[in-house]
This record gives structure tokens, C-alpha cells and sequence, in this order.
């Protein structure tokens, strides 16, 4: 794939990986399309995190690979030039004072040294030791001790690698990782971008380029999620999946699990309640576990207990080379069924209505890293809000956050990286192909998650374009075929008339700006112009609709009356013209409101961005904007419409525990 291996504009483009240098590389070490099971500890495996510092250097040479012809990989990267600490995970943009690596378009070089345990590298057979990373954005090659043992396309989405056969020859010594990222986009990868060449050299040095995107949120780099070292047995559970369908007295989940490593296993299985007793039991690789009076997995504010969540333990013995080996995982397994009618969102059986928010992975200094206490508060200032889902705006997110999704209940649209599809050529074969593979990475990590209710493969395609005909035709039928249990969509903000995307999807989810966009200032064209929009998309595809986009940027503390663009009553009464629409049609057809945007966020710098998007009810701070209260009371008075809910619940009933 083409990668620019030049930034800070004083270089020129490189290839990847037909790079002009030998790569040190053991046939086998690479993962395929095997399991993507999130690293648990259990009786037989253990895990340990590598977050912290790690040395970090910036490939500043004029082609952007001194890295590689110098084989940085082969040696500690302190002995081949100046390091510097960064921390992971994060972003590395807005960690220095540099203010080229701000905007550092190439190749970075990470490393860490780590000691393993003796118990990890002996055995008969020893256990397997995998690396693994949450993400690292976009493209990453890892060496251990100078060998290389992975590569992975794509930004958002978790890699590993089993390198036993690396590090078991050498216990008690240092283990070291490596890892080359390079954070260019071309119009092939997702998200989209392109590399501009500045040829004026009255105007600009020589060489110099900018990356060009179609999206509106910065172009954050780094390891963005943990890194952590884990271990199985020799042979061990690969992958399960997990599908429910219930009743009101009798749930099913049929379940499916590979093992790899010994073709002389067998596998048990026992479904346990959150009190720990056995519900159900089964044996064998597939089958389907039977429970009476199911407890099931609702949304939050659905239901007075939601996101109730079961424990599937899965316990597989095996021979292998004379020796028996013991495997355990636990995989949280919530019960619960989504369908879809011509006007109806339908989980358990019954209407649901999304009232929810757009994010995004962002925060001041650590950019996309996760972080602990930010997401915690944000989901803190979700269930204040009385929201009750999200969509993964425009990638997919960290699996703890998914995992606080599951717990809480809070309903996902899990949606893939495939924002700013809009030139020509990122319809072609070669895009497509990629983005069947993405969405097999992302369908494998969250298929078992009862939060996630629907797929979302791009976000405002430039779906006029008739090559989308094709290309979300395949994209969309290779996604139902990895999971039919789940509906699919797609973001849309094309013409009805024009959209060659929209007969494929489930659900039509329609992004809209009126009176920002289109007739900026003027609040009043709001009512007409967002009925004709429902009114048109309905009778066009009878298919509910969900507003999955709307808003309106208000600076803190800028007020104006009668509202004006950017201040925060201009907001809340955009909010309000919305809402009017909205109960109407949720009568109707209308099955979700998604609030663009839950925090203010990063973007490229330009004539239009203060320091980012202000679109946020919340700032990027995580202080609330008037246009927060005006959503809160909304949320909670739709939620207390619906029959599901204790006539006590209250708003603040939840924090009082």
C-alpha cells in the first residue's frame, strides 16, 4: 500500500512495505482471520498491560526512512539516536512543545523493554505469549528483539501476534518491542485521505505537501489503546460466538467455539447468573443453552435493571504431545433480540426510541488515548443526560468503552472507519476490498456485545457517486453475512433522490444542518425543511429513520438574544426547532435523535474551527453548555413516557445508590 514517508513539508513519498531494505521476518508469526477474544486473566491465562513511557522518536530524515535503512528495529532505538519519552497510550501530537510533530505526517518509532516471567517461557509445552494491541493508528509494523512479527493496516481496530518462538529461546533476558506507525492516509485506506503536493516553490519549500482529509475531527496518531503481553496454553480457545433469541419464559443461546492447537479436545460450558448460579450447561463445539425465565438485556431507562449481563464460562481440555492442557475463558454474554419493521426499532419485542449523542475518542493533550477517568466521566454525564446509545462517530472505539456500554446499557451503533469516502477513486476495487476486511475486523471484536443493536459501515459517503451502488451493495451484504442477527446502515446526508447507498440499508440514518449549513441564521426554514426531509426519505424507502445527525456550534459563554450563530441560545433554539419536528414524527416512523455533538473535539486548523468544533453540548472539558439541559429535560421526559420504567425513576434516582 502507498504510504507518504515525508512530513512537515520537506520530503517526499515512500512505499510500504516495498521498501528498500531487507525485513528480518519468521514465516507464521503473523495473525490471519483467526479469534480477536479480548485478553482476560482466568485460571489459565495471564495478562500484563505495557502502558506507561515508552522511548519514541520521529523519523525526521528527508525521505522519512532513515528508520528502516538504518534497521532501527535491529538494536535498542537510544543507541541509534536521541529518544524522548512518550506515554501509552495516546496520541503523540499534543504531547511536546514541538510544534512539528503537531501536525507529523510519516513515520514514528516506539519502543519498550520488558521482562517476562520465568513461568511464561518454560514448560512441556510452554504456554503461547501474545502481543497484542488495542490500536495504533493507522499503519504499524512490530519487531520483538529485531524480529519482525506483525503488520496491520488500520487505525482503530485491535492486532497481535503469538511470539513464543521469539521469546522462549532467551528467559531471564529483555524483551524488546518495537514498533514502527506511520499515520499517512491515501484515497484506499479508512479514512480516506490524499497526500497535495505544493509546487509553487515562490510559495512553498521544496517538496512540500500537506495530507488532505474529508473528515472533520483531527488526524490523531500514536498508540491509542493498551498494549498488553497475554498467555493461553499451547492449545487453547481461538474464538466464540455467541447468538440469543428469547421469549418471555425461555431464552436460546447458541454458541460456537474453535480451538486451536490439538485436534484431541472436548469443551464444556456453563452459563452462570450475576449471583453465580449455573443456569444452563452444555458440551461440544456448537450447541444451544436453554434458560427458563430469562433475565434479559435491556437499554438503559428501558427497564429498571439494564444491561443485565450472564457469564459464559467456556473450559476446554486437550492433548498434546503426551501432555493435558486446561483452558478457561469468560465471555459476558447479555440476552436479547433486535428487529427491524417498516416503521420500528424493535428490542425484546418491543419499541425502541434512540435518544442519544454522537462523540468522539478525544480529549486536551492525550488526543485519541484512552483514558480512564475520561471515559468514566463520560459515561457519568450520559446517564445524567437520560441518554440511552451512541454512535461510534466515525470509527470504531476502545473495547472498555464497549465493555461500560454492555455493563450500563447503553445501545451502539458500531460504525467503521469509513468517513470521507468521497473522491472517485475510493470506490474502486481496492478500496473495497479493504473496507470488507475492516468490517470483518470490527464484526469479529464486537460480534458477542449485546450493546452493540446495529452496524454502521460509513459515515456521509459521497453515495451520489454511481459507483456506491456497487460498492455498498458488497460492503453492506458481506456485513449481514459475518452476523444476520444484527441490522446494517449506513450515514447518509446525499439527496433521497440521489442515493445510491440507501436501498441496501436497514435503517436510513440521515445527517441534517438546517439553518447551519444551509440557510445559516435563519432557525425558521427549520419546521418545513426537516419534515419534507422525513416525509421524502419514508416515502421513498418505508424504512424508519433516525435523525443521526444534527446541531450547532456555540462557543462558551457567547450569548445573544434574539440567538445568533455561535452562541449558546442560537443552540438550544436549534435544539428546540429540531425537537418539535421529532415528536411528530416519532409517532410515526422516527425510531432515534442523535445530538452532533456529545463534547466539543479537535479538527484541522481553518477559517471555520476555533480550536476545534463547537458542536458539543458539553465542552471539551466536559462542562456542560446551556443546550446540555435543554437535551437532559428531553431525554428524561421521553424516557419516563415509556411503560418500562418504575413510575419512581426519577433523573436523579440512578445516582443516589
Amino acid at each position: 500500500m502507498a504510504l507518504a514517508g515525508a512530513g512537515g513539508g520537506a520530503a517526499g513519498p515512500r512505499t510500504l512495505p516495498m521498501l528498500p531494505v531487507l525485513l528480518l521476518f519468521l514465516p507464521g508469526l503473523a495473525t490471519g482471520p483467526a479469534g480477536m477474544l479480548q485478553p482476560r486473566d482466568t485460571p489459565s491465562r495471564e495478562r500484563r498491560e505495557l502502558g506507561g513511557l515508552w522511548s519514541f522518536r520521529a523519523d525526521l530524515s528527508p525521505g522519512r526512512d532513515a528508520g528502516f535503512a538504518q534497521r532501527w528495529y535491529r538494536r535498542p532505538l537510544r543507541q541509534s539516536g536521541p529518544v524522548i519519552d512518550m506515554p501509552v497510550p495516546a496520541s503523540f501530537n499534543d504531547i511536546t512543545q514541538d510544534p512539528s510533530l503537531e501536525n507529523y505526517i510519516g513515520w514514528v518509532w516506539y519502543e519498550k523493554e520488558v521482562l517476562l516471567p520465568l513461568r511464561w517461557l518454560q514448560g512441556q509445552p510452554a504456554p503461547r505469549v501474545v502481543l497484542r494491541f488495542g490500536s495504533a493508528h493507522y499503519y504499524s509494523i512490530v519487531w520483538v528483539n529485531g524480529v519482525q512479527v506483525v503488520e496491520h493496516e488500520g487505525g482503530h481496530l485491535p492486532f497481535e501476534a503469538d511470539i513464543s518462538s521469539v521469546v522462549q529461546g532467551s528467559p531471564g533476558s529483555l524483551c524488546r518491542i518495537t514498533v514502527a506507525l506511520n499515520n499517512t492516509l491515501t484515497p484506499h485506506t479508512l479514512p480516506p485521505g490524499s497526500i497535495q503536493y505544493m509546487a509553487d516553490k515562490s510559495r512553498y519549500p521544496k517538496n512540500y505537501f500537506v495530507q488532505n482529509t474529508k473528515f472533520d475531527f483531527f488526524n490523531y496518531a500514536g498508540i491509542h489503546r493498551p498494549v498488553v503481553l497475554y498467555t493461553t496454553p499451547a492449545a487453547y480457545i481461538d474464538d466464540i460466538t455467541v447468538t440469543t433469541s428469547s421469549s418471555d419464559s425461555l431464552a436460546r443461546v447458541q454458541y460456537q467455539v474453535s480451538v486451536v492447537g490439538s485436534t484431541d479436545s472436548s469443551l464444556s460450558l456453563s452459563l452462570r447468573d450475576q449471583e453465580g448460579k449455573v443456569v444452563a450447561t452444555g458440551d461440544g463445539p456448537e450447541g444451544e443453552l436453554k434458560v427458563l425465565k430469562p433475565n434479559l438485556w435491556w437499554p438503559y431507562l428501558m427497564h429498571e435493571s439494564p444491561g443485565y449481563l450472564y457469564s459464559l464460562e467456556v473450559r476446554m481440555q486437550a492433548r498434546l504431545d503426551g501432555a493435558l492442557l486446561e483452558d478457561v475463558y469468560t465471555l459476558p454474554v447479555g440476552i436479547r433480540t433486535v428487529h427491524v419493521t417498516s416503521s420500528q426499532f424493535l428490542i425484546n419485542g418491543r419499541p425502541f426510541y434512540f435518544h442519544g449523542v454522537n462523540k468522539h475518542e478525544d480529549a486536551d493533550i492525550r488526543g485519541k488515548g484512552l483514558d480512564w477517568p475520561l471515559i468514566v466521566k463520560d459515561f457519568n454525564l450520559l446517564r445524567w443526560l437520560g441518554a440511552n446509545s451512541f454512535r461510534t462517530s466515525h470509527y470504531p472505539y476502545a473495547e472498555e468503552i464497549m465493555d461500560l456500554c454492555d455493563a450500563y446499557g447503553i445501545a451502539v451503533i458500531d460504525e467503521s472507519p469509513g468517513v470521507g469516502i468521497k473522491l472517485p477513486e475510493s470506490f474502486g476495487n481496492r478500496s473495497l476490498q479493504h473496507h470488507l476486511a475492516v468490517m470483518e475486523e470490527l464484526v469479529r471484536r464486537d460480534k458477542n456485545r449485546p450493546s452493540v443493536v446495529m452496524w454502521s459501515v460509513a459515515n456521509e459517503p459521497a453515495s451520489e457517486l454511481p459507483p456506491a451502488a456497487h460498492y455498498f451493495k458488497t460492503v453492506i451484504a458481506h456485513t449481514k453475512a459475518l452476523d444476520p442477527s444484527r441490522p446494517v446502515t449506513f450515514v447518509t446526508d446525499a439527496n433521497y433522490a440521489l442515493d445510491h447507498g440507501a436501498p441496501y440499508v436497514d435503517v436510513i440514518c440521515v445527517n441534517s444542518y438546517f439553518s447551519w449549513y444551509h440557510d445559516p441564521g435563519h432557525l425558521e426554514v427549520i419546521p418545513l425543511q426537516l419534515t419534507a426531509q422525513f416525509e421524502n426519505w419514508y416515502k421513498t424507502y418505508q424504512k424508519p429513520i433516525i435523525q443521526s445527525e444534527y446541531g450547532a456550534d456555540s462557543v462558551p459563554g457567547l450569548h445573544s438574544d434574539p440567538p445568533m450563530m455561535f452562541s449558546e441560545e442560537y443552540q438550544q433554539a436549534m435544539l428546540r426547532e429540531y425537537h418539535s419536528v421529532l415528536d411528530k414524527k416519532r409517532k410515526e416512523y422516527v425510531v432515534g435523535e442523535l445530538i452532533w455533538n456529545f463534547a466539543d473535539f479537535m479538527t484541522n486548523q481553518g477559517t471555520t474551527r476555533v480550536l476545534g468544533n463547537k458542536k458539543g453540548i458539553f465542552t471539551r472539558q466536559r462542562q456542560p453548555k446551556a443546550a446540555a439541559f435543554v437535551l437532559r429535560d428531553r431525554y428524561w421526559r421521553i424516557a419516563n413516557e415509556s411503560s418500562c420504567l418504575p413510575p419512581a425513576m426519577t433523573s436523579h434516582s440512578l445516582f443516589l445508590k
